[in-house]
């Protein structure tokens, strides 16, 4: 495994890598991916978490939605394949609260523990801000766990500021901070740099979690140099594709010509902008379907963009106000 430079998880006692790696594709064929992820073999998922780990990268975010515990289980096979030992890896899930009230967390818990085969659970996750219980009730509920030595920390994830302030005061009252919030964050996608939530997460010492770092893809310059590579994505993911790409094209085009000063390629330096750009505040978890995706990841770590250049993707991304 590489040695990179860490950062504490919000104001947790966990250091991670400033690039994690998502592993909802390891639902793929389960649940109601089977609809979005074709199926992946254990061998793919083994290979996938291998090449992670040996780029650099300590940490992995899955959810229990991911296949009702198949990406769990996924995960934890990889890692044990590749010889990874639950104290040196940093595991993240989370609880689904649709449909839900808080009393549901401690009852599913060892539904979490039972797919991630020995592996321990270090941030525990509020997959969403939609359940039959207050955030309060929430945090409660996860506070408990954390008393019996169950997880490490908790996160939120896709909580408004105001949610985000409410779940933070809670588990203060029990001696916890709010570790992160999970959110949709991208070159392409800053709705939080304007909605409260990063200013919230600055203030409070919270860190972010981006997920979709790469829009799906469209950041990875791919469907720009090769437009027929649209016709193989979903047609509900096609359309929304479709509609990035001619307002995309530009900020490509600018992180084309930023790549080869790095000898980075265009998604590594828009990774490497989300997880310096704000200080230490935003960490990014791009996912992975092929082996080669996880190796692109952890490069992405392996070097820092000059403050001019942040700050000329910064103003090529900046959404019209």
């Amino acid at each position: 495994m590489a040695n990179l430079p860490r950062r504490m998880l919000g104001k947790t006692a966990i250091e991670i890598t400033p690039i994690g790696l998502g592993v909802m594709q390891f639902a793929g064929g389960k649940g109601v991916f089977r609809f979005v992820f074709p199926p992946m073999p254990q061998s793919e998922m083994n290979a996938i978490v291998k090449t992670a780990w040996e780029g650099g990268i300590n940490w992995l975010d899955t959810a229990e939605m991911y296949g009702k515990g198949y990406s769990e289980q996924g995960l934890a096979r990889g890692l044990n394949a590749a010889g990874i030992a639950d104290e040196d890896v940093i595991i993240a899930t989370k609880w689904w609260p649709v449909l839900r009230t808080a009393r549901n967390i401690p009852r599913t818990i060892a539904d979490r523990q039972r797919y991630l085969e020995g592996y321990s659970i270090d941030l525990y996750q509020v997959h969403q801000p939609y359940s039959f219980s207050s955030p309060e009730a929430e945090m409660n509920a996860m506070a408990d766990l954390v008393d019996a030595g169950l997880i490490r920390a908790v996160g939120v994830s896709n909580f408004s500021a105001a949610s985000m302030r409410r779940a933070h005061a809670a588990l203060a009252l029990r001696g916890y901070p709010l570790a992160s919030n999970q959110v949709h964050y991208n070159l392409l996608e800053r709705s939080i740099e304007v909605n409260g939530v990063m200013e919230t997460a600055r203030e409070l010492g919270i860190t972010i979690i981006a997920w979709s770092p790469l829009a799906s893809g469209m950041l990875t310059g791919k469907f720009h140099h090769n437009p027929d590579q649209l016709a193989r994505t979903p047609p509900g993911r096609r359309l929304r594709l479709k509609r990035q790409l001619a307002r995309s094209r530009p900020l490509i085009d600018l992180l084309a010509e930023i790549a080869p000063r790095y000898e980075a390629s265009i998604a590594q330096v828009a990774l490497n902008w989300l997880i310096h750009f704000h200080g230490d505040t935003v960490v990014a978890i791009p996912g992975a379907s092929r082996v080669h995706h996880a190796a692109e990841a952890a490069g992405a770590m392996h070097f820092r963009l000059s403050d001019e250049d942040m700050q000329r993707i910064d103003e090529a991304s900046r959404p019209q106000r």
